[in-house]
């Protein structure tokens, strides 16, 4: 049987995959990436450190330890080129890639690529896990009013113009105003600073979309408890993902703290 190798970022993705193949019985691997994998999830795990940057010293690890099949599971944190440290490998990718590097789509693509050239197969978490993906429709009990639905209508069109020129996933629209766009600092930090933004009066939603012209296989956008907490703590009333293209992390908790809260949580058509 072969060995699944999860390549392990920040989140609570990784986990969620460590579980399923616990469950399913199906031999696993994981390579944690210093300064950004959460190191209590490793317990009792088949398990390596490497590094950002460290292309050969990756593989070699992968490659000595089975693993035929990868996934690439959580955020990382967009280190500087002299914090990364690249080795000769990487050098010639971020050489190969430009301007584009500054990318996270185009990052990832070309990653993916080097590693299909070394022999791994790339799969996404939904295809080790399927009951991630958020499904279309409302999910909870509260519904978004016609306000709200304006507001997710307009930050669908923001996103996908963010992801066609590879900024990022995901925006704040409070009464037909975008309060915050994510770039680099990932969703947690998005909500805190429009926190501080919001307007007088109602409304406020986080909308999460897929890049149109994203591999579906690495990077979807996520939402997960923190999240919730972080869009109650901002004064949002609720979040839109992209049902089929996105993630939906401890669903059944996310629902019942979303009711709690008062939030709604709706998953719309890309």
């Amino acid at each position: 049987m072969s060995r699944l190798g999860i390549i392990a970022g920040g989140g609570g993705l990784p986990a969620k995959l460590i579980e399923a193949c616990r469950r399913d019985q199906r031999p696993f691997f994981v390579l944690g990436l210093k300064g950004q994998t959460d190191g209590s999830i490793l317990q009792n795990t088949s398990h390596a450190w490497s590094k950002l940057g460290a292309t050969t010293e990756s593989i070699s690890i992968l490659k000595q330890n089975g693993v035929d099949t990868l996934v690439m599971a959580g955020s990382i944190r967009r280190p500087s080129l002299a914090e990364i440290k690249p080795d000769l490998r990487t050098v010639q990718v971020f050489a190969k890639l430009g301007v584009r590097a500054l990318g996270d789509d185009a990052l990832l693509r070309t990653i993916t690529g080097e590693l299909e050239k070394d022999g791994f197969r790339i799969i996404g978490a939904h295809e080790i896990e399927p009951g991630l993906i958020a499904p279309e429709g409302l999910l909870g009990a509260k519904q978004p009013t016609p306000e709200n639905r304006a507001d997710i209508d307009f930050g669908i069109k923001v996103t996908k113009t963010l992801g066609l020129l590879d900024v990022g996933q995901a925006c704040v629209v409070q009464q037909g105003i975008v309060l915050g766009i994510e770039a680099v600092e990932g969703t947690d930090a998005l909500l805190e600073r429009c926190r501080k933004l919001r307007r007088r009066g109602g409304g406020g939603v986080l909308v999460k979309s897929c890049k149109p012209q994203q591999d579906k296989r690495v990077d979807l956008p996520a939402v997960g408890l923190r999240t919730v907490r972080r869009a109650f703590e901002a004064g949002l009333e609720g979040i839109a993902m992209e049902a089929g293209a996105s993630l939906l992390l401890d669903r059944e908790e996310v629902i019942a703290a979303a009711d709690r809260l008062g939030l709604f949580i709706l998953g719309f058509k890309g």
